[in-house]
């Protein structure tokens, strides 16, 4: 069965990666959240053309990986994002950003998120 070309278009997601906690004491992520609460998360947020498992695989294997999920990915929290998702890249590119800004603003030690 094809899909419409609008359809084609909606398969842009964005994911949050939860962080081991000893990335919230580093001095560059204190420094971008500085309403971080130690009682929440470290995460990343990213945005991809992929399934949001299949870039999960990716930052591990060191594929266009951000050092932050490579070194420091425990696994994904789709309760954050799941909802957002299937968009076109422009919805993704606001919603990614977006979605960071929420998160931190909620105490989390958010990196990524651009």
């Amino acid at each position: 069965m094809k899909m419409k070309k609008k359809d084609r278009r909606l398969h842009y997601h964005v994911y949050v990666v939860l962080l081991d906690k000893c990335v919230g004491r580093m001095q560059k992520v204190k420094k971008l959240n500085p309403e971080y609460d130690p009682n929440k998360p470290c995460v990343y947020v990213g945005m991809t053309g992929l399934k949001p498992e299949e870039r999960l695989k990716k930052h591990r294997a060191g594929y266009k990986a951000s050092r932050f999920v490579k070194q420091y990915g425990i696994h994904l929290l789709p309760e954050l994002y799941a909802d957002l998702n299937p968009l076109t890249y422009d919805e993704a590119v606001i919603a990614e950003a977006g979605l960071a800004r929420r998160l931190r603003a909620e105490g989390y030690a958010v990196v990524g998120g651009y």
